[in-house]
Formats: C-alpha cells, sequence, structure tokens
C-alpha cells in the first residue's frame, strides 16, 4: 500500500480546493451583495452578505484539514503561497486593462467611455471592484489564516491532539472574526467600496456589515465540525497516520507533543 503517494495526492487536493476557492473569492469580492435578512420573534434581522465570503469559509476547512494531518508548518506554507496567489490575481487584473483592447474611448482625454448607466466595460467594473477589495483582502487574509493555523495547533498541543471540535470551531470562529473585522474596514475606509448610504449614520451600517458576514461564517464554521470529523476519522487510516500523529516534512508519521508536558 503506497502510502507515500496517497499523501501526496490528498495534499493536492486539498491545497488545491483551498488556493482555486481563494482565487474564485477575490474576483467575486464585492461584485455583489446578497440580501439574508430574516425575521425573528416578529423582528427583522438585518443581514448583508458579499458573494465572495460565500466560498470562504471553505478555505478554513482546507487549512484545518491540512493543520491536522499534516502539521503547522505545511499549512502555514500553503497561507504563504496562498498571498503569492493573490498577488497573482492583481498583476493579470493590472495587465489585463493595461494592454490596448477593443473599448470605445474618448478621443481627448484617451479615457474608457461609459455607458447609459455610467458603467465602465464589464471586465473594467471587475477590475475596479476587485481592486478595491484585495488590499482589504491580503491583509484580512493574513491576519485571520496565520490566526487560524496558530490556535489550531496550540489546542492541539494543549490537548495532546484529543478535542478536533474544539481546535476546529476555536481557530476558525475567533480567525473568521479577525478576518471580517478586516475585510469590512478596509475595504470602507480604503476603497470605498461598501454600498453605503450617506444618509444615515455610518457605524451602525459597518456593523451591520462585519455581524452579517460573522454570523454567516459562524453558521458554517459550527456546520463544518461533522465533516471534519467525517474526513479525519476517514484520511486517517487512508494515509496511514495514527491519531496522535501527523504527516512530518518528509511525509513520515511524527507524534504530537503537548504543550504541557
Amino acid at each position: 500500500m503506497d502510502y507515500r503517494l496517497r499523501r501526496q495526492r490528498v495534499f493536492l487536493v486539498l491545497a488545491g480546493i483551498f488556493l482555486g476557492t481563494l482565487s474564485l473569492l477575490n474576483i467575486l469580492g464585492i461584485s455583489r451583495f446578497i440580501d439574508l435578512s430574516f425575521t425573528l420573534f416578529g423582528s427583522e434581522i438585518p443581514m448583508v452578505v458579499a458573494v465572495g465570503v460565500l466560498p470562504y469559509p471553505i478555505t478554513f476547512i482546507c487549512t484545518d484539514l491540512i493543520s491536522e494531518l499534516y502539521g503547522r508548518k505545511r499549512a502555514t506554507e500553503v497561507v504563504w503561497v496562498g498571498l503569492l496567489l493573490n498577488l497573482w490575481v492583481v498583476f493579470l487584473l493590472w495587465i489585463g486593462g493595461a494592454l490596448p483592447g477593443f473599448e470605445s474611448v474618448d478621443p481627448s482625454t484617451g479615457e474608457l467611455l461609459r455607458d447609459e448607466a455610467d458603467r465602465l466595460p464589464v471586465f473594467f467594473e471587475i477590475r475596479n471592484l476587485a481592486f478595491g477589495a484585495v488590499a482589504a483582502s491580503m491583509i484580512a487574509y493574513l491576519f485571520a489564516q496565520w490566526c487560524d493555523v496558530q490556535l489550531f495547533h496550540f489546542w492541539k498541543r494543549l490537548t495532546d491532539g484529543r478535542f478536533l471540535w474544539l481546535r476546529n470551531n476555536g481557530s476558525t470562529l475567533i480567525s473568521q472574526l479577525v478576518d471580517t473585522v478586516c475585510v469590512i474596514l478596509i475595504t470602507h475606509f480604503y476603497a470605498g467600496a461598501l454600498p453605503i448610504d450617506e444618509t444615515t449614520a455610518l457605524w451602525p451600517q459597518l456593523f451591520t456589515f462585519i455581524a452579517s458576514g460573522y454570523v454567516f461564517k459562524l453558521t458554517v464554521a459550527l456546520v463544518d465540525t461533522v465533516p471534519i470529523y467525517v474526513l479525519v476519522g476517514r484520511l486517517r487510516p487512508y494515509l496511514g497516520i495514527a491519531k496522535n500523529e501527523e504527516l512530518g516534512p518528509g511525509d513520515e508519521p511524527v507524534r504530537v507533543t503537548s504543550a504541557i508536558n
């Protein structure tokens, strides 16, 4: 039974889903906001979520699985590759707009002409929205993913590899809060890209965006506990890893040491 080949394939799949999802959410970003408001006990609860938030919890599932099975070093490396991917997406968007195209331009200024709805050509609308959100997402991404990996392994060492639900939920819930606050505040104050109503108070609106995004991520994080347990339970024997082991740099199982030893 070739465990080494299995370990490489599983890591490739998890890293591929993580990086593919990350690139997708950066393109979608704040291109659309979804109204998930609902009524509870007769009161309307506002919930407005950017479409880019929808696939984001998948990235934390992937990093939690990589952390659990392959260790903190490998999970941290994937996080840094994700940052490079963000920069690559920005570069492609920039060069895609810098190269000459067939769009109509104002002969006097050289600027792109807008349509009757005062919109730029589709690519440039997406490009502007992506640029508006990508700085926020990269900063938030670094803080949130770093928190996720560090907290996951802190609780893993503290509990000597027990209580997967604690490190899965605890690390994700805290890191998601960090991510949500960073994204909303930076997107508004740096990029000015949130749909803010200028006639009403600012901070209640920002709080709604933060609370909506976090509640959505919180719900997904709690729901994904069962899939995490199922996947870890199936992948450990498939990869030849015992309960208190993870794969080291050479893809060989090593025992997880407790922080209290």
